[in-house]
């Protein structure tokens, strides 16, 4: 008989608030021991905050949470030997060398002698840094700066990961590159934290938490999200020029959400495909020209755009 292990991460109606300001509000959500979780949200939903009463840096207003079954806010010096995090803001030192920072952060988790050594070795292996131990952390390039951040925060070997927006502002490859790193780190057994606002880094997640104004408006397995919060079907129209067609749909009021995703727009609808002559005929008198419209499966996106609405 196979054995659940209890959550890596369980939380019960935890609440921060500032003077008035609620900034998580109540929020209940349990992560998988082993499972890479994305916690999604927009700036300023509560995510960050989240994480720093999770890891003991801010202390709760009301409710609770544990880390491996250690309370958070109890028994913070148990949490932090067993999690990892790597913030949103590159925090190494610039002035510093790739190794000399991994020596510091090394002996700040109270890693030392041979095992810092070969846990150095490990982490320049994996991070693809070996033959750049001297060069200067400010010369590499946003990728590799943030590969070398991750290894500094997996020096100890720490049993549960906390990743704040990791991949903001590095190019499509290092983020493709990144996510490699952490499917293996979860193979291994760690647990993955990560919050996102890419949400093509969403869908590889096992579980998912939305997040919006401090409360969870959705949670569970992306396929689950998308099959029990999204009402209506996804019309995607390829046309141009988009500035028109937008609202030129909106205009009709037979569509709950029109917005625009790239180069194409996307119109959300119960019985959209009644919707299609109605929408081509008004995209047409507007003075847009249609390449082609296609009744598609929602994206976490659509989900997530239309649960907030």
């Amino acid at each position: 008989m196979k054995i659940t292990p209890p959550p890596a991460v369980l939380t019960e109606d935890l609440t921060k608030t500032f003077d008035r300001f609620v900034a998580v509000d109540h929020i209940h959500f349990a992560v998988a021991t082993g499972s890479i979780f994305g916690f999604l949200g927009p700036n300023g939903s509560g995510k960050t905050t989240t994480i720093r009463m999770l890891l003991g840096l801010l202390k709760p207003s009301a409710g609770r949470a544990t880390i491996l079954g250690f309370d958070c806010e109890r028994q913070v010096e148990q949490v932090r030997a067993r999690a990892g995090y790597m913030s949103q803001r590159f925090s190494l030192y610039n002035d510093l060398t790739v190794v000399e920072n991994l020596d510091f952060y090394g002996r700040t988790y109270g890693v030392r002698g041979r095992l810092l050594a070969e846990r150095k070795h490990f982490v320049l292996e994996m991070a693809g840094l070996i033959g750049r131990e001297r060069e200067l952390t400010r010369n590499l390039a946003g990728g590799w700066k943030q590969r070398l951040a991750l290894g500094a925060a997996i020096l100890h070997q720490p049993q549960i990961i906390f990743l704040d927006e990791p991949t903001a502002g590095v190019d499509p490859v290092s983020r493709r590159q990144f996510w490699e790193l952490l499917y293996t780190l979860a193979a291994d057994g760690a647990t993955i934290f990560v919050t996102t606002h890419y949400m093509d880094e969403a869908e590889q997640c096992q579980s998912l938490a939305f997040i919006h104004r401090g409360q969870i408006v959705a949670q569970g397995s992306p396929a689950e999200i998308k099959a029990s919060q999204m009402r209506g079907q996804v019309l995607e129209v390829e046309c141009r020029p988009t500035e028109l067609a937008l609202p030129a749909l909106k205009a009709l009021g037979t569509f709950e959400e029109v917005a625009l995703y790239g180069a194409r727009v996307h119109a959300v609808a119960e019985g959209v495909v009644s919707l299609i002559p109605q929408a081509e005929a008004a995209l047409t008198a507007a003075g847009v020209t249609v390449a082609q419209m296609l009744v598609i499966p929602p994206s976490l996106e659509d989900v997530f755009i239309a649960r907030i609405r």
